[in-house]
């Protein structure tokens, strides 16, 4: 079993971070993975919450600073990837204004996504295996919206020889919460490090109206249990897991849970395993 000690190690938060510290630390480390890369494009989703707004415009700093250091050609994409019509498409739209992207690309991803979960269920069912569970069919094609959206990303960033930009911090990170190879998939993720307080914090010291870096955080995939928050997936409050996080004590069955889940989602964080 992983001690607290362990987690905390691994997950590289600071208790005592300085935010304009870490502004200008998360910065220049965008700067060098496009220097060092030779890539002059960026590329991220923007969901409307605070984790992508707050990378969003880490991003765009970084390319603005490039440019007048080193000369123009670098830009940061935002790509909106809604399926259909987003319930909270304002907030989206509000991220966008504090961001100020270079360029705005839009794909909705509702066509992709049927199609897959469709085809797929219709070849199971046709070899013999039942896929008629509504429950499990839901959380799958949350999963397969996860990915859709990241092979766009992806797609886009070939496009344009550029980098795809993650937006998983540390809180994040120890409870596994993101789909393998969805929004956990990534060239560089430059909130790792810094717990969701920080990433709010942050993201208020980037100019982020309170409705956003105060926002509740939710991962919206599944129909079944639209706009349900990440807290009641996770089992544990996001100042529980913070806390954990800075090394404080919290609640026995709270670091319990934290530490089983931590256990539970190793896969999603270790490297693809290979015969010794």
């Amino acid at each position: 079993m992983f001690t607290q000690k362990m987690i905390v190690n691994a997950m590289k938060v600071d208790p005592k971070a300085n935010l304009e510290v870490e502004l200008r630390k998360r910065i220049d480390f965008i700067k060098n993975m496009l220097e060092n890369t030779g890539m002059k494009h960026l590329v991220l989703g923007i969901s409307g919450g605070v984790d992508s707004l707050t990378a969003g415009r880490l991003c765009q700093l970084a390319v603005n600073e490039l440019n007048y250091e080193v000369g123009v050609g670098h830009e940061f994409i935002a790509v909106r990837l809604p399926y259909g019509n987003q319930l909270d498409e304002d907030d989206a739209q509000t991220a966008i204004k504090v961001i100020e992207p270079t360029r705005v690309v839009k794909v909705d991803i509702a066509a992709a996504v049927i199609a897959a979960e469709q085809d797929v269920i219709e070849a199971l069912n046709a070899s013999g295996i039942n896929a008629n569970n509504p429950e499990k069919n839901d959380f799958v094609k949350g999963n397969i919206k996860a990915r859709t959206r990241m092979v766009i990303q992806y797609t886009i960033a070939n496009q344009v020889n550029g980098l795809v930009v993650g937006t998983d911090h540390s809180a994040e990170a120890t409870m596994g919460f993101y789909t393998k190879f969805g929004d956990g998939a990534c060239d560089l993720a430059p909130l790792f490090g810094l717990n969701k307080r920080q990433v709010r914090g942050l993201a208020k010291m980037l100019g982020a109206p309170e409705q956003l870096y105060g926002k509740p955080a939710t991962a919206d995939l599944e129909e079944l249990a639209p706009q349900a928050l990440d807290e009641d997936r996770l089992g544990v409050t996001y100042d529980e897991l913070d806390d954990f996080l800075e090394g404080k004590t919290v609640n026995e069955n709270t670091a319990m849970r934290i530490k089983n889940q931590y256990v539970l989602t190793e896969h999603k964080r270790a490297p693809i395993p290979t015969p010794a």
